[in-house]
């Protein structure tokens, strides 16, 4: 499975963007999804997650402005990101696992990786 992250770019403070990850191979073996990002001389961190049963995951500074889903027809994950902050200025990463159901937290969970996309918000 390959991952392609798109929809990043330069955005004010208060503004969205939807960020999208298109996947080729065998997409139909993916069961969880997640968004990272990577801000720099931080570690990545994981902002929201997926599970194949629909069930999601937020980081704290992500609730109530981002929302995961998926694209059924595709099998991958789209983020939507609001009321974006310079905080969230970072490299964001589409991840995606072929393992179980659920929801996956940790980093080494994840099988497949995108490139990354970059997000920048000016003040």
């Amino acid at each position: 499975v390959q991952l392609v992250e798109s929809g990043g770019g330069l955005v004010q403070a208060g503004g969205s963007l939807r960020l999208s990850c298109a996947a080729s191979g065998s997409i139909f073996s993916i069961n969880a999804m997640g968004w990272y990002r990577q801000a720099p001389g931080k570690e990545r961190e994981l902002v929201a997650a997926l599970s194949s049963g629909r069930s999601t995951y937020y980081a704290d500074s992500a609730k109530g402005r981002l929302t995961i889903s998926r694209d059924n027809a595709k099998n991958t994950p789209y983020l939507q990101m609001n009321s974006l902050k310079p905080e969230d200025t970072a490299m964001y990463y589409c991840a995606a696992s072929s393992r179980g159901a659920n929801i996956l937290l940790l980093f080494r969970q994840y099988d497949y990786w995108g490139q990354g996309t970059q997000v920048t918000v000016s003040s």
